[in-house]
């Protein structure tokens, strides 16, 4: 992991950053993309953590299906481990620590949001809010357990999630129908669909990237820095708005 901080004693408000499905790079690539949302962040006045869910396991991709025990459920337990983290500084405000999840760690964005999960993962600690880019909102059918939603019935904290049209990968049809079903049941979700957008459209150094995924579709990622520069602006002002210093 790495931690990144404004200059001065704060208290700043903080963001735990989870990474998409390939990590944060090996020998070959780098992940570009987080460390570029790193800075923006820690320049709008954030401390970060950014959380690496493979390298320490020995784990270079769950783009295929779990590996060395990285499941959604050891997503959410190490992203509230990073927030309980995050708590032991005194230069964080520990009521304003928020996560964005990218792809795979979108999907652990959406189910950290939700009661029961965080509960199970790590009691007494939560997020004060949450984004999640381009995640697939799939039925989860693990091989020896019961089958769950990534969208949960039971989301209470304010969540916001980001979709590519055009992504094949994980649809945003498929997320707007289950984030509307939620909604409607009173759980605090807003959500912005990107009518040009790929998957991955903030990742530069995987523009025109292709390849076949988990569930035979062919998809090919395009870098946007348009969509990119916009979709930090709303993540930015969803936490202005939801996280709210209070006495």
């Amino acid at each position: 992991m790495a931690l990144f901080k404004p200059d001065g004693a704060g208290p700043f408000p903080a963001l735990v950053l989870l990474h998409q499905c390939g990590g944060l790079g090996n020998a070959r690539w780098q992940n570009e993309s987080m460390l570029g949302w790193a800075k923006e962040a820690v320049a709008r006045g954030y401390a970060v953590l950014m959380v690496d869910s493979l390298g320490p396991r020995g784990v270079e991709s769950v783009c295929f299906g779990p590996k060395g025990g990285v499941i959604f459920s050891r997503g959410v337990k190490d992203a509230l481990q990073a927030a309980a983290h995050l708590q032991t500084f005194d230069f964080v405000d520990k009521k304003r620590i928020a996560l964005a999840g990218f792809s795979w760690g979108a999907m652990v964005s959406v189910l950290a949001s939700s009661a029961r999960w965080s509960g199970n993962a790590l009691p007494d600690v939560r997020f004060a809010a949450a984004v999640a880019f381009y995640p697939g909102c799939f039925n989860i059918k693990p091989p020896s357990v019961a089958s769950y939603e990534i969208v949960q019935p039971d989301i209470d904290r304010p969540l916001l999630v980001m979709m590519g049209q055009l992504d094949t990968e994980t649809p945003a049809d498929e997320c707007v129908a289950k984030l509307s079903a939620a909604k409607a049941a009173g759980a605090p979700i807003e959500w912005h669909v990107y009518p040009q957008a790929t998957h991955c459209w903030d990742c530069r150094n995987l523009d025109g990237h292709s390849k076949t995924d988990v569930r035979g579709n062919r998809v090919t990622y395009r870098y946007s820095m348009e969509f990119t520069a916009d979709s930090r602006q709303k993540m930015f002002q969803f936490f202005d708005r939801t996280m709210v210093s209070r006495p």
